[in-house]
């Protein structure tokens, strides 16, 4: 069954849009419990993550998804620079990483490496590249600028069906 037709798990869309601030693109995104300390991601574009606690081998712990998105986003925002001068083939990965402290239960560092050869450009170039990747990602980069500028979280329980 698709999860945009399941009438027993998903809240319906006018629900959804008077009580859920719009995502780009209209979007609509939602988590499901599927057994204990599990759960499903789902998109209205049919993107799914599973989500669990670190236990579960084939789940992401939200913490991982959050240093993935961070990296992510820091990825894209760099993408059109690193594409222009490195062509359309390049090979980029970004390593994200990030212990909790237990006490306060956050994150308090998260620490990403972008991986790129850029042997092949002179000095001059390699330096432009990186002041306009590390200028895209500051500007562009939405997950990062939320984390640095700390966003208020809004949770309403809604115990009627």
């Amino acid at each position: 069954m698709s999860s945009e037709t399941s009438p027993t798990t998903t809240p319906d869309a006018a629900t959804t849009a008077e009580s859920t601030p719009a995502n780009a693109g209209g979007t609509r995104l939602w988590v499901e419990r599927i057994g204990p300390r599990r759960y499903v991601g789902h998109s209205s574009r049919g993107a799914r993550v599973e989500i669990g606690d670190i236990s579960y081998q084939q789940a992401f712990t939200p913490g991982e998804l959050l240093k993935i998105a961070l990296a992510g986003c820091s990825g894209l925002s760099a993408d059109v620079a690193l594409a222009r001068r490195l062509g359309d083939d390049v090979e980029v990965s970004i390593d994200v990483a990030g212990l909790a402290d237990d006490e306060e239960d956050r994150y308090p560092t998260i620490s990403e490496r972008l991986v790129v050869d850029l042997s092949g450009l002179e000095p001059d170039a390699r330096a432009r590249l990186l002041t306009v990747m590390q200028r895209a990602i500051d500007q562009h980069c939405t997950v990062g600028r939320t984390l640095k500028a700390g966003a208020a979280v809004d949770l309403t329980v809604d115990g009627e069906r």
